[in-house]
């Protein structure tokens, strides 16, 4: 594949995801899951409520605290994902078009997440140091960055298999396309996305990254990492375990941050 064809996987992904994917999400537990990121950025000095959620989509992981009088500003590759945020908030979020490897400067924002494996479409460590150090210029002095990446546990159980879901008079299959033996750190992983009945089937690809490469490019951006933690059933455990956890989840601070690194 192309270097520009790579660029573009994730935006073409999603603009057909676009339609299904409330729909295809409605067992995940956001607000849930969201407190708890909350409560633990919390617990790692977040002070303040300001909110820039990178990557927002439909805006699921904003709205539990836009509903929690939060001022949000949201950013996605799709304006198909970013439609559907704003026809459930109108105004009250301010949503734009932009790539998280190159924010424009949006502000000083407490808290920035980025959510739900969305770094995990980045098929470079260069691109997610440029995500990572993107996000980072857009931090208040003291703010908090966090963000999720799937494990290989997911890949495994996701990207290798194949699953079925009926939802309504929905049904959804999402298909794997890589071979359990390619299961390797770094690796760039494959599924089909089919709605039976709509012309949304299309191909997710997304990368691996250890947490060496991760840690190294939070140090490029010039934040510290505060705390590595892994996700189980949907509550955060100390350290990251690949084959228990299906979500690694990194806190990075930009208190006492150096001057990022050179563009990767």
């Amino acid at each position: 594949m192309s270097a520009e064809a790579r660029d573009h996987s994730a935006r073409s992904a999603y603009q057909a995801f676009a339609e299904s994917y409330d729909t295809f999400n409605h067992l995940y537990q956001y607000e849930r899951w969201t407190d708890t990121l909350l409560t633990e950025a919390r617990a790692h000095g977040l002070d303040g409520s300001r909110l820039l959620d990178v990557a927002c989509g439909t805006g699921l992981s904003f709205l539990p605290l836009l509903n929690h009088g939060w001022r949000v500003t949201g950013c996605d590759i799709s304006p198909a994902m970013l439609e559907i945020a704003r026809a459930k908030v109108g105004d009250a979020a301010e949503l734009l078009v932009a790539d998280m490897r190159d924010l424009p400067p949006l502000g000083q924002f407490d808290l920035i997440w980025s959510l739900n494996d969305s770094a995990n479409y980045l098929l470079s460590v260069e691109d997610l140091r440029r995500a990572v150090t993107s996000m980072a210029r857009n931090l208040a002095p003291r703010g908090i960055l966090l963000f999720d990446l799937n494990t290989l546990l997911t890949y495994e159980s996701f990207f290798c298999k194949t699953h079925v879901r009926e939802v309504g008079g929905d049904r959804f299959a999402w298909r794997g396309q890589t071979a359990e033996s390619s299961l390797a750190p770094g690796t760039i992983f494959e599924a089909r996305f089919e709605a039976e009945g709509r012309d949304a089937n299309h191909v997710h690809r997304q990368r691996h990254f250890s947490e060496a490469e991760v840690l190294e490019s939070i140090g490029h951006a010039g934040l510290r990492c505060l705390s590595v933690l892994g996700e189980r059933n949907g509550n955060l455990e100390r350290g990251l375990d690949e084959a228990v956890h299906t979500k690694a989840v990194y806190l990075c601070s930009s208190a006492g941050k150096q001057e990022p690194g050179p563009p990767g």
